[in-house]
């Protein structure tokens, strides 16, 4: 029974619409997985600029505004990676609440199915009790 139950409940899913949105998931995934590793692959400011570092020692302001330049990437890094997480987040919300008013009409259909079995089993049972009644 248990197999048929899901078996019942997974014929209802609308795999049309999860198929559908799959590759939107699946690009939002890559976005986020990209952000991750671009995270972790920052560059310094001299890094970026493709140049050696200067031989001379940076004073104290130019080594406090790389460092500025340097968390700024990092923070919009952070925001892009925040931004794709959350695009697949909303995608994965909206699967499930599809998937979840499909499971509740199952429900409801097994409710009724259980409740117009059960109905039946007592129409026949009664009329068993009275056919065996008038036998002579």
């Amino acid at each position: 029974m248990a197999a048929g139950t899901v078996l019942t409940v997974l014929s209802n899913i609308p795999w049309g619409t999860v198929i559908d949105a799959a590759p939107r998931i699946a690009e939002g995934a890559g976005r986020l997985w990209e952000a991750a590793r671009n995270l972790r692959r920052t560059k310094t400011p001299q890094e970026e600029a493709g140049g050696n570092p200067p031989t001379d020692q940076p004073t104290e302001a130019e080594r406090l505004q790389a460092q500025v330049v340097e968390l700024e990437m990092a923070v919009n890094a952070m925001r892009e990676q925040l931004q794709a997480s959350a695009e697949v987040v909303k995608e994965l919300a909206d699967q499930n609440a599809l998937l979840v008013q499909r499971i509740e009409v199952a429900r409801q259909r097994i409710v009724l199915m259980a409740a117009a079995g059960s109905g039946s089993v007592l129409a026949l049972t009664a009329a068993l009790v009275v056919l065996w009644r008038q036998l002579p």
